[in-house]
């Protein structure tokens, strides 16, 4: 099969990744071997390419929106066939056993291994999961618009839960990509008034399109105070701003897996006034679960932009450059 591996984590620009000819992966026991239809183009793929994030093994095949066709079934596997279609996301695998997964928090598991960075992932024309962390999709959507839920709608529910906007409150988001887009969505289906601050006009737009009441500068003041907010840009610089924006009492949800650091807070000004800051660490399948019934009973609309498979650094090249909007997706025409 053909497949993406990054050798030498670098600059997107320098071509850290090289496409391979490598072995179709065989199932282990309790795993799905899947043929990759799409696969999401994230940020996070990027820093594992880029090396943001710590490489966990030698070489690495990056893709964790991964929507494909189950092609195998390893020993012991029940509850699918072969031929189902199925969503592969970021949380690959937890313990099971620790108290972080007893209580209900598996995304804390300190055993938690990850879907392209841990194991091999949709960047390739097959790629595995453990059947019990396969999702079922919902109808009414494309394998393309399919592949951006499974990370950035997913990520972006759990960074909503986590801002814990009350009923009709006022949602700011900074950054204004994959996830932002279909968070702004739930949020407003929910009731919420949202405000978007991106330095991007064509995303500008199309916050507006689906329904913002401003957008405006990453480091624009919106109209209002806010309840809550959710940095989705990495940019550490952002979090000052977004809790200069915040009303008493709000609640800043910091979606991504990496930040640039955090200049020095002004506590009077940022934190004062019980004002919080909250991370956001992976997921639960249960997130996942709950965010896929609320796509299949609100149709979203996914801002998509398709490439080959083959042209999968460009598709990361032309994301860390913003020359599209919503998010970009390898197709696998061959798969």
């Amino acid at each position: 099969m053909k497949a993406w591996v990054v050798r030498h984590p670098g600059p997107v620009e320098s071509g850290p990744m090289s496409y391979e000819t490598t072995p179709i992966p065989r199932p282990q026991p309790g795993e799905l071997l899947v043929r990759v239809r799409t696969c999401g183009v994230c940020r996070t793929d990027l820093h594992v390419g880029e090396g943001d994030l710590e490489p966990h093994s030698a070489t690495i095949t990056p893709g964790h929106e991964i929507v494909g066709t189950v092609a195998a079934l390893g020993a012991g596997v029940t509850g699918h066939s072969v031929g189902d279609r199925v969503g592969v996301a970021w949380l690959r695998t937890t313990c099971g056993t620790c108290t972080y997964c007893r209580r209900g928090a598996e995304n804390l598991c300190p055993a938690s291994l990850y879907t392209g960075w841990d194991a091999d992932g949709g960047y390739a024309e097959y790629a595995t999961v453990p059947a019990a962390f396969a999702y079922r999709l919902p109808a009414g959507y494309t394998d393309v618009e399919l592949a951006p839920l499974l990370c950035a709608g997913i990520i972006g529910y759990r960074a909503l839960q986590r801002a814990d906007l009350r009923t009709g409150g006022r949602l700011g988001i900074y950054g204004f990509g994959g996830s932002a887009h279909l968070t702004a969505q739930i949020a407003l289906a929910q009731g919420a008034t949202v405000h978007v601050m991106t330095r991007d006009e064509q995303a500008q737009r199309l916050a507006m399109d689906l329904g913002a009441a401003s957008a405006t500068d990453a480091y624009g003041v919106p109209p209002e105070p806010l309840d809550s907010a959710i940095l989705f840009a990495p940019v550490g610089d952002l979090v000052p701003v977004a809790l200069r924006a915040l009303d008493r009492g709000g609640i800043l949800s910091i979606a991504g897996i990496h930040l640039s650091d955090v200049p020095a807070l002004d506590y009077r000004q940022e934190l004062f006034y019980e004002r919080e800051i909250r991370s956001v660490t992976a997921n639960t399948r249960a997130d996942g679960e709950a965010f896929l019934r609320f796509a299949a009973d609100h149709h979203l609309r996914v801002r998509t932009h398709p490439y080959p498979l083959a042209e999968a650094q460009q598709a990361l090249q032309d994301l860390k450059a913003g020359r599209f909007d919503g998010a970009a997706v390898l197709v696998n025409d061959g798969g």
